[in-house]
């Protein structure tokens, strides 16, 4: 089946589709949300669910005002661990989320210390999904890992994603992160995981998690312009990008080249040109910048309170095919990761891109 391309990619993930039935999906949270997990031409996407898109489905092929794109549009299934519940009583889904076709992904703190609306990320929505009884505040190591197992054992998932709210501690988080990849490791000895935190305080606990386990990391900066990072992340903009540089050279070290992403997101008003010069200093550290287009989410200040529109997707295409220019020229891509969100690519056109 033929993959999308990048130009069609873009322009769906940010008009969304018109799906009435899509098993696997989100309902906010910690990354984009609002989204159906379908397979666009073969390969896994996270696609806004939005009743006005002028995309559609019919007969499993992808529709574009009535017209056939020429691409197959598949939702994925439901998966089977979705049915169970731990000995406690939570049903697996509130722990952790199909994430594509094989991932599993879990949010394993559900609250940040940023969160308050004088510092909170306005692209966020990270407690709703906790208000509305979707998830729990807190997932403790072993039940991750018994949802992980099941997620292996009845729907084949290959990686793990393990992000979490901003604590208040030195680590930021980082250390519940950790308890967590233990657990699964001692379940699932050869599964690959991804940890995504904020730069921790003290730069020996990006060691510790890899020594818990973890095969990759993300350290999600979001924009490296610090005048957008103070207006749309007032909180977690008041760490200096000199903390960012300082982990990621630190987590390139001790993960390897390549193992190592940050998500930049288009559309919070930054100039494309800087965008991408950033992303090629990015790429000369050794780390992967995971462009995504920013996303109007319901529940969060920038859609609530601000009314901010989604990005133009000529600029979000050509700033995605500049970047994966740059990578591909530096032999980097997102699959070649041993897990994570570049390693998924659901949620961005890179891979689109050989990238």
């Amino acid at each position: 089946m033929t993959a999308p391309a990048p130009s069609t990619r873009v322009d769906v993930a940010i008009q969304g589709i018109r799906l009435l039935d899509a098993p696997v999906a989100r309902r906010a949270g910690a990354g984009p949300s609002d989204d159906g997990h379908v397979l666009l031409g073969g390969v896994g996407a996270a696609i806004p669910l939005n009743p006005r898109s002028p995309y559609t489905v019919r007969g499993g092929k992808l529709l574009l005002d009535g017209a056939d794109t020429g691409l197959g549009l598949e939702a994925i299934r439901r998966p089977r661990f979705y049915d169970r519940t731990t000995a406690d009583g939570v049903p697996y889904e509130q722990i952790a989320r199909l994430h594509s076709s094989n991932v599993l992904a879990t949010t394993v703190v559900q609250t940040c210390a940023r969160y308050a609306e004088a510092e909170r990320c306005r692209f966020c929505a990270i407690e709703e999904s906790l208000r509305a009884g979707a998830t729990v505040a807190v997932k403790t190591p072993a039940q991750i890992a018994e949802v992980a197992l099941a997620a292996h054992e009845l729907d084949g998932i290959t990686q793990v994603v393990m992000t979490t709210g901003t604590s208040t501690g030195r680590d930021r988080g980082a250390t519940h992160l950790a308890r967590c990849v233990r657990a699964v490791r001692a379940v699932l000895p050869d599964l690959p995981i991804q940890v995504q935190c904020e730069p921790p305080g003290d730069l020996a606990t990006i060691t510790e998690l890899k020594e818990a386990g973890a095969s990759s990391i993300g350290i999600h900066v979001e924009s490296l312009d610090d005048d957008v990072r103070r207006r749309w992340m007032p909180g977690k903009g008041s760490v200096p990008m000199a903390e960012y540089r300082a982990a990621w050279a630190e987590a390139v070290r001790v993960f390897g080249w390549n193992e190592v992403s940050t998500y930049v997101l288009v559309g919070l008003g930054e100039d494309p040109d800087e965008l991408v010069a950033a992303a090629a200093d990015l790429i000369a550290m050794g780390v992967y910048p995971f462009v995504v287009p920013f996303r109007p989410l319901a529940g969060t200040l920038a859609t609530d309170v601000d009314h901010v529109p989604a990005p133009d997707p000529r600029v979000v295409a050509d700033v995605t095919t500049r970047v994966a220019a740059l990578l591909r020229t530096a032999g980097m891509a997102g699959a070649d990761q041993s897990a994570g969100c570049a390693a998924c690519g659901a949620c961005s056109a890179l891979s689109c891109e050989g990238a």
